[in-house]
């Protein structure tokens, strides 16, 4: 008896170690492969992270069109393409796809592989692919999960990792595909990359762009990681943030190639970086509406003085911290924004404008390429002083120590908050304090081309400390 299944891609746009694809076409006699458009994660007005995930979605097609496979592209609720897809297959019996451990996605997957087993007598097998261990692999001794990352990575380091599998050959994909006659969303697909999100994707995506970003930092960034990382300026990190996002590179794939690397300080850095990512992911497990609600209920009657010219302010990269301002900008025309700015602007919403960190992380959500909702909101909730293992709320960054310490030349702040690129020496953190003089021989005017602090940070870290302090006195 001949067995025919479907492949069911989401963010797993790759052909090489994907474990359910992997899986489906070692036991299937024919496979279609399929990606649905579920309207119940489309943002109606659009989004970066949208049309750079759909772009991702549409190159992915096209390389394997390239490869004489067809993955067909569908849009609508997963139970009604699903069920017209029996319908067009009624030897359909095996539904492959690597599931979702948290939020949104777990609920899906959970429905989709009981109505597909209830309702549609398709046996669904599901894999996990995204992470090394799965959210609920490392617990305490008492059964329950970790709330803090240190003992959380002792335990991950030790645990034996599944090695990356490129045992698939596209040939076999090729023979065992099975094409389908079903009315494909070619043009919704098509509305959903937006081609003013462009500087985001363009040139950006792929697998096999994915592997060389791999390589390269491998080559020539790992083994001084832990020195550079946090220099903005020298682009040390490893920009592979958004291809594990989409699946465009496995996780497997990262962690074999940096552990065959000679032992170095920013090889043990990286991989404990690597560790903050299924950590986040075990939390956002743990703590299903983590999205909306803050992990430590002392903070969660913090009030919030929500100032929309402020938060305007912080988003459009007018702030008057220089350092503040060239983070955001950086993530309004890149779609992209170096990990020590995402706690340094993260620490000055949430603290010295004490704007609801549920903001800040919305807009991360709109605006990131690489936006992972466990990493996001923990990452929101970490500088926040809300989540698990997080930052105590009476530690605020100061942003212009940040500035100092960071970018020491400017060298960054110049690159995006050009109008400052005249100023030489240590003012440049702080051009609020330059005289008139100094304004007038740098071609800056301080209220016209850059603004004035919105803040005054000692009286806003005071006032941060306050309110946090009030909100867990009443709890």
């Amino acid at each position: 008896m001949t067995k025919t299944s479907v492949m069911w891609f989401r963010r797993d746009l790759r052909l090489a170690d994907n474990t359910a694809l992997t899986a489906a076409v070692a036991n299937s006699d024919h496979l279609a492969l399929v990606f649905i458009i579920d309207p119940n994660q489309i943002v109606a007005n659009g989004s970066v992270n949208q049309s750079a995930f759909f772009a991702s979605v549409s190159h992915f097609k096209s390389v394997l069109k390239a490869k004489k496979i067809s993955l067909h592209i569908f849009s609508g609720n997963v139970t009604t393409v699903f069920t017209a897809l029996k319908k067009e297959l009624p030897e359909w019996q095996d539904l492959y796809f690597n599931f979702d451990e948290r939020g949104y996605g777990r609920k899906r997957d959970q429905a989709i592989a009981t109505y597909c087993r209830d309702e549609l007598q398709v046996t669904p097998h599901p894999f996990l692919d995204f992470t090394l261990h799965s959210a609920f692999d490392i617990k305490k001794q008492d059964g329950t999960g970790y709330k803090v990352f240190t003992p959380y990575f002792k335990q991950w380091i030790q645990r034996p990792k599944k090695s990356a599998n490129y045992d698939l050959k596209h040939s076999e994909v090729v023979k065992k595909q099975r094409e389908l006659s079903c009315n494909e969303a070619t043009a919704e697909l098509k509305k959903l990359i937006r081609p003013c999100d462009s500087y985001a994707y363009e040139n950006q995506i792929g697998e096999v762009l994915a592997k060389q970003v791999l390589i390269d930092f491998v080559s020539h960034k790992l083994a001084d990681y832990d020195k550079n990382r946090d220099i903005p300026s020298l682009d040390a990190t490893s920009h592979l943030s958004r291809y594990l996002r989409t699946g465009e590179i496995s996780i497997r794939t990262v962690f074999d190639a940096v552990s065959q690397e000679p032992e170095s300080d920013g090889r043990t850095t990286f991989i404990k970086e690597l560790c903050w990512r299924e950590y986040y992911n075990m939390i956002y497990a743990m703590y299903p509406d983590q999205q909306e609600k803050a992990i430590k209920t002392s903070f969660q009657n913090v009030v919030w003085q929500n100032n929309e010219d402020h938060f305007k302010a912080w988003r459009t990269g007018r702030t008057g911290f220089p350092i503040v301002d060239a983070a955001m900008r950086q993530l309004n025309e890149t779609g992209w924004m170096h990990n020590r700015l995402r706690m340094v602007v993260a620490s000055f919403l949430t603290k010295d404008l004490l704007i609801d960190w549920r903001w800040g992380e919305k807009y991360f959500r709109e605006k990131l390429v690489d936006y992972d909702p466990a990493s996001n909101i923990g990452g929101w909730q970490w500088a926040a002083s809300t989540g698990t293992d997080s930052v105590p709320y009476f530690r605020v960054f100061n942003p212009t120590i940040q500035s100092e310490k960071f970018d020491p030349n400017g060298t960054f702040i110049k690159q995006y908050v050009p109008e400052l690129k005249s100023i030489k020496g240590k003012k440049i953190h702080q051009p609020n304090q330059l005289t008139d003089a100094e304004q007038k021989a740098y071609g800056v005017k301080l209220n016209d081309d850059y603004p004035q602090p919105i803040v005054d940070h000692k009286a806003a870290r005071l006032r941060a400390i306050a309110m946090y302090g009030q909100s867990k006195d009443n709890f």
